[in-house]
């Protein structure tokens, strides 16, 4: 197990501006790093940072990594970069606008043989031409929504699933590409093609002998869990989301005046990132325990987060399964259900001696196997507690582990993207003259 001991300048408090985020910390005169090195560290204040949307920003900080694994009993330092985080977890709406994406995509490219899909290259370019997505417009997806005509050639697409056609998990698949890491090396660039349609009855196949069928036949497609965790999707399919949803922000990173000038990677959270912006809270002062608990008027008592209370109790914090992303109040950082509501997906791939293993800044153990390898060498980090887990899941410190190809009914995940560092007050010690 990890523990990570926050800084001492943690997040005091956190403001809202109309432009973007305004970040403000303060500490104590001195930590046990600077005791280290006599030195003191100050209050200061960072100037504002515009996020990309339903993202936060995260400053950067430097945290204590305790592993019991370690037999030395050696406190590990590590510091963590600045970045940005999803405020929430990815919902069902926001993937199956990526469901829809990939199958629009086959289905113009493979299926419908209609040059006016396409957009025309430009002279002398070589490259496959683009896909004209304002002519897709409100139709997608394509093989529910086209024209007669379209849907009869698209048939090939779709399964019937009790009565009802739905798109064939075969025929949606996204092709990326990343650098292959072997033992923390990236070896090779590697192409993934992954399935991206969720396990629809996992909810079923993760508890038997329960009456599940109605979560299996609505949680993803139905309207009324939009703003739901996307759950049924494998650490694969999560990290082809991310590919994906990069895409989309490059164009509003190209209206951002701050960040338009900078490549910023998209991915998953590293466990490290996730345990950190996890640790905000509204009081420094509360402990997980502490913060399990809200108050209505000072008469009611009421659960304020999303889990298992107890043997067979799961509905006294408003609901028996997930919440909607938003549910309960936000960390200090903003960032919604932390603890509780699903347990999400990190990018690392889990070891008990991670704290030794990894680098003291911005820390990750990054090793990519194919689906058919041995099941420990397939094993990713999950962070958090879910609705189905009991209290003792919700700290940060508390770490479990997946097989990379699972799909759980618990498990979800948020995105993460990299920012500018802003500097902190302790540049401005040196002082220069103007010239």
């Amino acid at each position: 197990m990890i523990h990570l001991i926050k800084n001492k300048s943690r997040l005091l408090h956190y403001f809202l501006t109309a432009s973007g985020f305004l970040l403000v910390f303060s500490s104590c005169k001195t930590n046990k790093l600077a005791e280290a090195h006599k030195t003191k560290t100050n209050s200061f204040r960072v100037a504002s940072m515009e996020a990309p949307p339903g993202m936060v920003y995260v400053p950067s900080g430097t945290f204590e990594l305790l592993s019991p694994d370690d037999s030395t009993n050696q406190a590990h330092y590590a510091s963590v970069s600045a970045f940005f985080i999803d405020k929430a977890e990815v919902t069902n709406k926001q993937y199956r606008q990526f469901v829809d994406w990939v199958a629009d995509s086959v289905a113009i490219t493979d299926y419908l043989g209609d040059d006016s899909y396409f957009l025309p290259l430009e002279d002398g370019s070589t490259n496959t031409r683009p896909i004209n997505w304002a002519k897709v417009g409100k139709r997608s997806p394509l093989w529910k929504n086209g024209t007669e005509e379209e849907i009869e050639k698209l048939r090939e697409m779709t399964v019937d699933m009790g009565g009802k056609r739905m798109l064939d998990p075969e025929k949606a698949k996204y092709r990326f590409y990343y650098t292959r890491m072997v033992g923390g090396v990236g070896s090779d660039k590697t192409v993934e093609t992954v399935g991206v349609m969720p396990k629809l009855n996992v909810w079923s196949v993760d508890f038997p002998n329960a009456q599940m069928q109605m979560m299996d036949d609505n949680y993803f497609d139905t309207k009324i869990f939009d703003d739901y965790p996307v759950v049924g999707v494998s650490w694969k399919q999560a990290r082809a989301f991310t590919d994906w949803r990069a895409k989309q922000v490059k164009l509003y990173m190209k209206r951002n005046v701050a960040l338009r000038d900078f490549n910023l990677a998209f991915s998953l959270p590293t466990e490290i990132q996730w345990r950190y912006a996890a640790q905000a809270k509204s009081n420094p002062a509360d402990t997980t325990e502490g913060t399990m608990k809200t108050f209505d008027d000072g008469d009611e008592e009421r659960l304020a987060l999303n889990f298992k209370q107890g043997e067979g109790t799961y509905s006294m914090d408003g609901a028996v399964f997930t919440l909607p992303v938003k549910s309960y109040a936000p960390n200090a950082l903003g960032i919604y259900n932390m603890a509780g509501n699903v347990s999400e997906w990190a990018l690392d791939a889990y070891s008990p001696s991670y704290a030794s293993l990894v680098n003291d800044i911005n820390p990750v153990l990054l090793y990519d196997v194919p689906d058919s390898a041995n099941p420990l060498m397939k094993r990713k980090v999950v962070c958090g507690g879910s609705w189905k887990d009991n209290g003792g899941m919700l700290n940060t410190d508390a770490r479990s582990f997946e097989e990379q190809d699972k799909q759980h009914a618990y498990i979800g995940f948020r995105c993460v993207m990299e920012a500018i560092e802003i500097p902190g007050a302790a540049v401005k010690t040196r002082r220069y003259k103007e010239q």
